[in-house]
């Protein structure tokens, strides 16, 4: 990335190109969380007109088990060519093949012909696309600004992320209730076109120097390389994999089980149980914002505490208010230690290593909730989800305050800035 003395949009911040980004970035990501309410929603309906109730926890997670499986064998192909090549073409690759799925899923539900197979493959496919759009996507916000503005650039798309959860949600549940699920999918289809708008008026990367751009050729290992020499960063993918095996499955996948079934919510009240999840979340990005480097110890710990009090709430919540309240809780926690553990990586990543290194932090993600899904749906099934929730809480507690208490002041690379 050039430096601001070099680079015309430095000047100002946030600046146009970066502006364009966002808004087309918002805009897509609305429809992606009514997909995904209306895509949860949907496999609770499939698996009781199919009488698999017995297996509901299993199935619910097979479609997150088929994605993160093919991203976990893709990641490293995906975040080279983020270096190697031009992001704005392979994003709007991406949007396009996503297009694809969403009107095929769309179809399948219009006309009652959906199966739950038809969903695992949709995810496996999907999984393809999100291999190579995750690493160009984290990577290309960085490229829009100054370095200086690099931590506010993701803050706001942080930021911007969550945001959307608070429309795309809710409003899937009102289309569900109203309209069929179906709408969902295709309005999903639409919103992929603002993006791809935006991608298209961004300028190239900056050429960098003759060295940049050889290491930009380097193989996918390099990121590892880095991540693992690099302790605040190592630090930080470690939390971020925590998050993903304790908490992420209850957000994502079992979160329609336990509307449906613990509280008998209808698809309009599940929506606005997600878009409790979203204000959360919007509540704890904005928070990152204003927090100094100094205090980011500290937000991560109340983070974490946050997060384990509200999985224990939830486990004990028999009413929408309750549940919706923990929700909240849930989401400030986990989006506040989530964005500041993604804005110490970036912030520590070498220009021309970027997109290898966010698929790396983007590993403990897709590639561990395939399996913690599977694994905390296999539990529900056992144990039932409450139990499961109260569980969670304890070992989310236990891992990710031992990581903490283990790399101490490297997390946030406070021993290095004073010396």
């Amino acid at each position: 990335m050039s430096s601001a003395s070099t680079n015309p949009n430095a000047e100002r911040f946030p600046n146009g190109p970066f502006t364009r980004y966002m808004v087309g970035e918002g805009v897509s990501m609305t429809g992606t969380w009514m997909q995904g309410m209306a895509l949860g929603w949907v496999m609770t309906e499939v698996v009781v007109r199919d009488g698999l109730q017995k297996y509901e926890g299993l199935l619910q997670a097979a479609p997150h088990l088929a994605s993160g499986v093919v991203m976990l064998l893709l990641f490293r192909l995906g975040g080279a060519l983020a270096d190697r090549h031009d992001k704005r073409l392979i994003l709007q690759i991406c949007q396009v093949a996503q297009i694809g799925f969403a009107l095929a899923i769309g179809q399948l539900i219009a006309h009652d012909a959906l199966q739950t197979w038809h969903l695992i493959v949709a995810a496996a496919l999907l999984g393809v696309s999100s291999s190579f759009e995750m690493p160009a996507a984290a990577a290309i916000v960085p490229e829009l600004v100054a370095k200086e503005n690099v931590a506010k650039a993701i803050a706001i798309d942080r930021a911007l992320f969550h945001a959307t959860r608070l429309v795309g949600p809710a409003a899937a549940g009102y289309l569900v209730g109203r309209y069929g699920a179906e709408w969902a999918f295709y309005l999903n289809a639409a919103s992929f076109v603002a993006l791809m708008v935006a991608l298209a008026t961004l300028p190239r990367r900056p050429q960098g120097t003759a060295e940049e751009e050889q290491k930009r050729q380097g193989g996918a290992g390099e990121g590892f390389r880095h991540v693992r020499q690099d302790k605040p960063s190592l630090a930080m993918v470690a939390l971020l994999a925590t998050n993903t095996l304790f908490v992420f499955p209850v957000i994502i996948v079992l979160l329609p089980l336990y509307a449906r079934n613990d509280l008998g919510a209808t698809p309009e009240q599940m929506g606005l149980l997600m878009l409790c999840s979203g204000l959360g979340s919007v509540s704890g990005s904005l928070l990152i914002m204003a927090l100094r480097s100094s205090l980011r110890r500290l937000a991560i710990l109340t983070g974490m505490v946050l997060a384990c009090g509200a999985l224990v709430s939830l486990s004990q919540a028999n009413d929408l208010v309750w549940a919706g309240a923990s929700l909240v809780c849930l989401a400030i926690g986990v989006s506040t230690l989530v964005g500041l553990a993604n804005t110490i990586v970036q912030e520590r990543s070498p220009a021309e290593l970027r997109g290898r290194v966010s698929a790396v932090a983007g590993l403990s993600f897709f590639g561990f909730l395939p399996f913690a899904a599977i694994i905390m749906g296999w539990m529900t099934d056992l144990f039932q989800l409450r139990n499961v929730l109260l569980g969670s809480s304890i070992c989310y507690a236990i891992i990710g305050f031992i990581v903490m208490l283990t790399v101490g002041s490297k997390v946030t690379g406070e021993q290095e800035e004073r010396a």
